[in-house]
């Protein structure tokens, strides 16, 4: 058996304050860790700053790694566990700017970042494009990649991840309490299709304009729900809450379940032809 225990952190960032999310993020870290052995901790996308910030993006990107990556670097060190997280990144050009993921591991090295690819709305205006879907191979977490948000929406994105050998996404998400169906049926078709886990950490509160769902989850390649947030609320406000819930998963059912039902070994590219065409 290869086992590891999975938290999957759902909170509220406060927007625009990269400063006061990073001691959050920070205090979550220290309460999980010391509260059970844990592997790995899924924080949701752009956790250091909120959704809907506009042009103010740009004074909040950081490079990778940077000021943001070194310190929760130093968490992931001092607790001996794997941490992932969304942020804004920048590159050498500080106007490019990228809504991405981050890995760090439990010797406070980065483990690799993704850039989301799938920009809906006006993410458009503020964020480049990705182009890579990086896969990370790690000693205790198995064949590791990262999922952002809307990237969840594309059989391809997942499916390309588990064709490079998968056995593990953490997605984050900042998924609207108005479209949870669907953030539902994605994480449990995605899991289910290609036969691996899905570690899914969705923020909760609200920014401007926009509320968000929570229900964290992780889902095993059966569809089965190790463990979920979906009944997490505040009783004042019947509002999803903060919190975060633990897993603990068996990496080799990955192997023993596409070795039985065949999904990736019985596919037929040549037919396929149609799927990288543009619309």
């Amino acid at each position: 058996m290869r086992e590891v225990t999975i938290a999957t952190v759902q909170f509220a960032p406060k927007l625009g304050e990269p400063e006061e999310n990073l001691v959050k993020m920070s205090e979550f870290v220290s309460k999980i860790a010391s509260q059970q052995k844990v592997d790995l901790i899924v924080f949701p996308e752009l956790a250091t700053s909120g959704f809907e910030l506009g042009v103010r993006f740009t004074e909040v990107a950081q490079r990778i790694p940077g000021p943001t990556v070194n310190l929760i670097a130093q968490r992931a060190a001092e607790y001996g566990v794997y941490i992932a997280f969304g942020m804004v990144s920048k590159e050498k050009v500080e106007s490019i700017i990228y809504n991405s993921a981050v890995m760090v591991g439990p010797d406070g090295e980065l483990v690799g970042s993704y850039n989301k690819i799938h920009l809906r709305g006006e993410e458009r205006m503020a964020f480049r494009e990705g182009f890579k879907l990086p896969v990370f191979e790690t000693e205790g977490i198995g064949t590791v990649a990262l999922l952002l948000g809307w990237d969840l929406a594309f059989p391809e994105v997942a499916r390309t991840l588990a064709l490079e050998g998968a056995e593990l996404i953490c997605s984050m998400t900042n998924w609207e309490t108005t479209n949870m169906d669907e953030y539902r049926a994605y994480v449990k078709a995605r899991a289910f299709e290609n036969s691996l886990f899905i570690a899914s950490a969705n923020r909760v509160g609200e920014d401007v304009t926009v509320n968000f769902g929570g229900e964290s989850m992780t889902v095993g390649p059966r569809g089965k729900v190790y463990a979920s947030l979906a009944d997490e609320k505040n009783p004042e406000t019947n509002q999803p809450s903060e919190g975060f819930a633990v897993a603990r998963i068996d990496l080799d059912e990955v192997r023993k379940f596409r070795e039985e039902f065949q999904f990736l070994q019985s596919r037929q590219p040549t037919v396929y032809k149609t799927i990288v065409k543009r619309y």
